[in-house]
């Protein structure tokens, strides 16, 4: 009986030893899907007020992997009374990652405290840490295959990722990730509590360089009924990009030199 046991239990642990892998190889293939040393982007972030308004910003955005990990820069193109505003945002090797932002109306940057990461970034619905929530590594959370589910007509799977490092704003997502395009279409974000926080849904998928690239990303903060949309009207992948860009001395002087 004991032996008969022990087979059970080592089938168990075996079997969801592999659901686990499987879980993890998906969300690698979904996150990684678009993959690019570098990348440029021209941004249309429209923020949707709980009455309906709206207010519109124009953003360019570049990324680059660096020697400890990803590397973005955002520069606010209008309107005027944030034109020039600047946020770098650094992985810095030890699993943490640094950010600065830099405001005209200061002249200077200043340095986001951790306890800052949830906070609004420029009025949005993304939080600081948000910013680079598209960027995190498959590697930074443990997933598991909830289920599987239709949506939109696509048969996804639905997978729960919760992460390793307890600094994160989010006890756990759970992602739609379409089963034969390994599409993202949309994730849930919860708080330390479990509470549902946020969605976050991306829509308009096309070819753009080979890659198939959602070009609409929208956020929505479920209390306060508020979205924030990021439409990308320009992305150039492969972009060369100087590293003088992720850096402190550009973020507040706007040149690589």
């Amino acid at each position: 009986m004991k032996r008969i046991v022990l087979s059970m239990v080592l089938l168990f642990a075996c079997a969801f030893l592999a659901t686990a892998q499987d879980a993890a190889s998906i969300m690698k293939a979904a996150r990684k899907g678009n993959e690019s040393g570098s990348m440029g982007t021209r941004d249309r972030m429209v923020v949707m007020s709980k009455n309906g308004t709206t207010k519109e910003m124009v953003i360019d955005q570049f990324s680059k992997d660096g020697p400890n990990g990803s590397r973005i820069m955002i520069v606010f193109n209008s309107p005027a009374g944030q034109k020039g505003t600047r946020f770098l945002s650094m992985e810095n090797g030890s699993g943490a990652t640094d950010q600065w932002i830099f405001l005209p109306s200061l002249g200077k940057s200043r340095r986001i405290a951790s306890s800052e990461s949830g906070g609004s970034f420029m009025g949005t619905d993304f939080s600081y840490d948000d910013m680079s929530l598209l960027d995190r590594e498959a590697g930074d959370d443990r997933h598991s295959i909830v289920r599987e589910e239709t949506l939109g007509g696509a048969v996804c799977y639905v997978i729960q990722s919760i992460p390793n490092a307890g600094d994160y704003q989010y006890s756990k997502t759970v992602s739609w990730v379409d089963k034969t395009s390994n599409r993202i279409y949309k994730t849930e974000l919860y708080d330390k509590k479990g509470a549902l926080v946020k969605l976050l849904e991306m829509s308009d998928y096309q070819d753009v360089q080979g890659r198939d690239t959602s070009k609409s990303v929208k956020i929505s903060t479920i209390a306060a009924g508020t979205s924030t949309t990021i439409y990308m009207d320009r992305i150039e992948y492969d972009m060369k990009i100087p590293d003088g860009v992720f850096s402190t001395a550009y973020l507040e002087t706007g040149r690589t030199k």
